[in-house]
């Protein structure tokens, strides 16, 4: 069964994306933010981080670029709602650039949530 680390500091965001993956046959572990997320993966990494970029204590974008420097192979789904951005490049762009493997925008359809992460699991 895959393992999936679920960032988000939304607790209704992050309960919805466990209990969706849940009954799709994942086991998923949570985290309030990138230092929470970070810690937990340390101690049991995930086949799969999908983070939250706007967070307190550490943000997705400081999280993304420390979970890959200290684990190369990770493999993360970045997400955000609204349309934030620094100067011409929006936030999920940037953690693509930073090694998300994946975006997804919120509010994304929870048949895309599955899509996204069934795509990246099997590669």
């Amino acid at each position: 069964m895959p393992s999936v680390l679920v960032v988000d500091d939304q607790d209704q965001v992050r309960h919805l994306i466990k209990e969706t993956l849940e009954q799709a046959g994942y086991e998923v572990e949570e985290a309030r933010n990138g230092k929470e997320g970070l810690e937990r993966y340390r101690t049991k990494s995930a086949d799969l981080v999908i983070m939250d970029i706007l967070m307190p204590e550490q943000d997705g974008l400081e999280g993304i670029i420390t979970l890959r420097r200290e684990f190369p192979d990770a493999r993360v789904i970045a997400m955000t709602g609204g349309c934030e951005s620094i100067g011409v490049l929006n936030f999920l762009d940037i953690a693509t650039m930073l090694g998300a493997t994946r975006t997804l925008h919120k509010p994304f359809e929870l048949k895309v949530l599955l899509d996204t992460v069934a795509a990246e699991v099997m590669n």
